[in-house]
């Protein structure tokens, strides 16, 4: 018999998950996912993508902004789900609603815990200089992503690879670990390991401070945050006193110069260790561009600064 299984989803991480449940045959009463935001230059609705995804699956629908109200937490209890099943949602799921599921509510999260709990784990490894990282199948309970573990899938993380690489490696990791492990957890021969004690680290929304490029610092370091925050929000700095996006760098062998100062064409800059070569930049309602596309509209001679 296929399991009943409320799908909790929001983010594009989510969806390999949720197509590769529907495919597989168990029955999906219904999906949550956020409410529509404003969003972009006009401020117009914009679905979540699991809320895309549900819709083009012919799933049946629902957003609430919180499953704290009582009538959220008893639509689910009319559900009589077997299991939940949580990826990206993006919302605290309360004790009452952990409590609903016959086989319990289940987690999928973008790291090798308990390293990296909370919201932004692949940018958080990738700033770190972390060498692996991966997917597990948790067990939720009431603390952040300190449930009991079923399985972690170990994956590398390339030198030069981006958060949105990454992201996308690591969905449809998830999904496949998913629905490996399904048949024993509906059987109960599938038995989920407490997280160890030593290791914890958290990986802490990704806002503001951590955008901004501070060319004191090695090349190696501005590298990753390039890297961690490709494709959004974005790694910038100031150039010519306008906000400059980079999309793309690499640390290399440059000549020295002073932190920010350009020491290479067509755009190479100085670090407090070594330097950063531009590859690919953005400015402000502009497209993006490489170095070079952007020296013939927008000069950043020798010599000249960025902060």
């Amino acid at each position: 018999m296929p399991l009943r299984i409320v799908f909790m989803g929001s983010a594009a991480f989510a969806v390999p998950t949720l197509e590769a449940l529907a495919g597989s045959g168990q029955a999906i009463p219904l999906v949550l996912t956020q409410p529509p935001r404003p969003a972009g230059r006009g401020m117009s609705e914009r679905r979540t993508p699991v809320h895309e995804a549900a819709e083009r699956l012919g799933l049946p629908i629902a957003t609430p902004a919180t499953l704290r109200d009582p009538s959220e937490q008893e639509r689910l209890r009319a559900l009589a789900p077997d299991l939940v099943v949580v990826a990206a949602y993006g919302l605290l799921l309360p004790e009452a609603v952990l409590a609903i599921p016959r086989l319990g509510c289940l987690n999928l999260h973008a790291s090798l815990l308990p390293r990296w709990r909370g919201a932004a784990p692949i940018q958080r490894a990738i700033l770190a200089g972390d060498r692996e990282t991966g997917v597990c199948l948790m067990r939720m309970e009431k603390g952040l992503d300190t449930g009991p573990v079923y399985a972690c899938r170990r994956t590398p993380i390339g030198p030069r690879e981006t958060a949105g690489a990454l992201h996308d490696r690591l969905a449809a990791l998830a999904a496949d670990l998913l629905l490996e492990l399904l048949p024993a957890i509906a059987a109960g021969t599938a038995h989920p390991t407490p997280q160890p004690a030593e290791g914890v680290t958290y990986a802490a929304k990704i806002g503001p401070a951590d955008q901004r490029l501070d060319f004191a610092r090695a090349a190696v370091e501005l590298d990753r945050q390039v890297r961690a925050l490709s494709p959004a929000p974005g790694a910038w700095c100031l150039a010519r006193g306008e906000r400059l996006l980079v999309l793309e760098a690499e640390p290399v062998e440059g000549p020295k110069g002073a932190p920010g100062e350009v020491v290479g064409l067509p755009l190479t800059v100085a670090c407090g260790e070594g330097a950063l070569a531009l590859h690919r930049v953005q400015r402000a309602g502009r497209k993006a561009m490489s170095a070079a596309e952007l020296q013939r509209g927008f000069p950043l001679p020798l010599g000249s600064r960025l902060d």
